[in-house]
């Protein structure tokens, strides 16, 4: 079994992966490819021309995305990658070699000491304060001491993701999917990461429904329990 896959998110990104393609450490994993969703400004033409392999995905969300790239990923770990510049992807063989020390799920962390969040040059800073609540409701509730519960970009081995059973299609895949690791009691490590800016395209995450779909997802979590 390959010890690592690297699934590469996009959704209309030839901006960032024509500025990331260079500095993105695919000698570090053992298996790689992108999970498209319907891109129509050539991202899907220039994975091809440089030959990294292409899943097409037929439904929309994020949470489909993670679905599919870890059904066709051979790797024991999952590495989870967006290239839209927020994400720094000289972390990426750290993320691996957390999970070599035995961490069922690594996350890159925008609030730890010497990370950066792409907000903190302003004033007013209302996802970065969002996120904060939503981890802070998570420790509370499962006795966590995770920094950052909501970034996408992460690792986790295939067998922990198998027993979570997430079932969130949006953008809230990733923190159903820390909430269940606090909830069965796995090994959770971060490392800081520095939140660059974005290259091109735009973000799909609208602060209020996607906060409104999290609190959603809270309340529904705390119903279930264990029970997934």
């Amino acid at each position: 079994m390959p010890r690592a896959t690297l699934i590469i998110l996009t959704r209309n990104e030839i901006n960032g992966v024509k500025s990331l393609i260079r500095k993105i450490p695919f000698k570090s994993v053992d298996e790689y490819f992108a999970v498209d969703y319907h891109s129509t400004d050539g991202t899907v033409e220039f994975f091809v021309r440089h030959g990294i392999p292409v899943v097409r995905q037929s439904n929309p969300g994020r949470g489909e995305a993670f679905a599919l790239g870890a059904q066709k990923a051979k790797g024991k770990y999952l590495v989870f990658f967006s290239p839209d510049g927020n994400e720094n992807p000289s972390d990426i063989p750290m993320l691996i070699t957390l999970l070599d020390e035995g961490n069922d799920l690594v996350i890159a962390s925008r609030f730890m000491k010497g990370a950066r969040n792409e907000e903190d040059h302003k004033f007013l800073k209302f996802r970065a304060w969002a996120n904060r609540g939503f981890t802070l409701f998570a420790n509370l509730f499962w006795h966590g001491q995770v920094t950052d519960t909501i970034n996408g970009y992460r690792a986790i081995t295939k067998d922990a993701y198998t027993r979570l059973h997430l079932d969130a299609t949006g953008f809230a895949v990733e923190y159903q999917m820390t909430i269940r690791a606090l909830k069965l009691g796995m090994n959770i490590a971060e490392i800081p990461t520095r939140e660059g800016e974005r290259v091109g395209g735009h973000s799909t995450s609208y602060a209020i429904p996607t906060g409104i779909t999290f609190l959603g997802y809270l309340a529904r979590e705390l119903w279930i329990g264990k029970k997934f």
